[in-house]
């Protein structure tokens, strides 16, 4: 019980932290983590060896590896020729900017893990909107919220959802068939709440039209060459990607031979490349696992997964809409990958004949996915775009998020709510 006690309070101490935004979250991050090391080894239930096991150097290689091929990619002006190609065809209306992107980033999030469609869009987002003269708030928020949204359709799209199809041997059509129309009409209910929430933002007009039509794309892109080779070894990545699995090859590694092999033949100014590279997102994180890996050391998140299977034991709709909220509020809070890791043995432990326990697999990846729409750092997309919009005259604060990405999360879950007992309830 102290240890239980203990946990809840340092956590819920450095989550307050991290979100009220005085201190820079990777510092506060690191705080939690060191105490968080302490307490373990004082109350003995998480030691120094279990904080390193803790840290997901497979996210962390994800991160650096496509951060990595984005630096080089950026350095040839790749950027900004899209940027200001994307901005002449929309003819810098707001509204349609935000609809074209946030789609390009949601098919993206289909096929490609969520943290590396806003590690691409974004950077072209920044730029346009500093053509336009417009903020980047409402923009860079859609597509942070579309991709998390987007990713729970597929296999791929999200971590959770590689996990869950592992467990349970979903395939991607699986997930597709299943979870397709909840998803989509989450997507437009993210997209109308988008518009309404936004509305004083994306009525702003751009501030130099004239000027933006004579800009020249072309111009723009420094280094043809160079991009041109980032941009066929960027292809090679998306289709590893799409076998890691098959190839078992984890796609933190699929990112560092990007990298790798990005660096080996363009032979870029290394210093420079490593000056494009966002520490403080690298340190957030591996801090983050840090504290994340000692609240699943003490037996809390198994303690939650076991008040949820003693709810009902028969009634697998009722679990599963209680498992949406419940996979929701800790996505919210906490990294969706270790819940979801904690979720799956107790899900597999309520299947017995007769019972069919596939709904709940369902309603795990809805929860997990849609909660981390709520907070700045309910997931691994929201904490990009907050960092690379720190650089901006336009930073997206906890307050921000929360006035906007609560509701969309909250709204989107109430739609996943009806939907999954219409679809696995009433009409099975």
């Amino acid at each position: 019980m102290l240890i239980n006690i203990s946990v809840v309070l340092l956590f819920a101490a450095s989550f307050a932290g991290i979100l009220a935004g005085k201190v820079h979250r990777a510092i506060f991050a690191m705080l939690g983590a060191v105490l968080m090391v302490l307490l373990g080894l004082v109350l003995d239930f998480y030691s120094q060896e279990q904080a390193l096991r803790a840290i997901d150097f497979n996210t962390l290689g994800l991160l650096f590896g496509m951060m990595v091929m984005v630096a080089v990619l950026k350095n040839t002006g790749y950027f900004e020729y899209v940027a200001i190609l994307i901005a002449k065809r929309t003819k810098g209306n707001p509204w349609i900017l935000l609809v074209a992107l946030g789609t390009i980033t949601t098919v993206a999030s289909l096929f490609l893990d969520n943290v590396t469609t806003v590690i691409i869009m974004a950077p072209v987002t920044i730029l346009i909107a500093g053509i336009l003269g417009i903020s980047s708030i409402p923009l860079l928020m859609a597509e942070a919220l579309l991709a998390n949204t987007g990713g729970v359709a597929t296999l791929v799209g999200d971590p959770p959802n590689i996990l869950i199809g592992s467990a349970a041997n979903l395939s991607f059509i699986d997930f597709v068939v299943n979870l397709g129309p909840i998803v989509l009409a989450a997507w437009f209910v993210t997209l109308v709440l988008i518009r309404l929430l936004f509305r004083e933002e994306l009525a702003q007009q751009p501030s130099n039209p004239e000027a933006l039509q004579a800009l020249d794309e072309h111009e723009a892109l420094k280094d043809r060459t160079s991009a041109n080779k980032v941009l066929i070894l960027l292809a090679g990545v998306v289709v590893l990607f799409f076998l890691h699995s098959t190839l078992h090859i984890q796609a933190g590694l699929v990112a560092l031979i990007g990298a790798a092999a990005t660096l080996f033949w363009l032979q870029p100014d290394i210093e420079e490349v490593m000056e494009g590279i966002e520490w403080p997102i690298l340190l957030f994180f591996a801090a983050l696992f840090v504290i994340v890996g000692g609240v699943e050391a003490s037996g809390l998140l198994d303690l939650v997964g076991g008040s949820l299977s003693d709810l009902s034991s028969e009634d697998v709709i009722l679990m599963g809409v209680a498992l949406i909220w419940v996979a929701a509020i800790a996505s919210a809070v906490i990294d969706n990958i270790p819940f979801t890791i904690a979720m799956i043995p107790i899900i597999q432990a309520i299947a017995r004949p007769g019972l069919d326990i596939t709904p709940l697999w369902w309603a795990l990846a809805l929860g997990a996915g849609f909660g981390g729409n709520a907070t700045p750092i309910g997931s691994t997309a929201n904490i990009v775009v907050v960092t690379l919009s720190e650089k901006t005259k336009h930073p997206i604060t906890t307050r921000i998020w929360l006035r906007n990405g609560l509701p969309i999360s909250i709204s989107t879950c109430v739609v996943a709510t009806i939907l999954y007992v219409v679809f696995f309830g009433i009409l099975k």
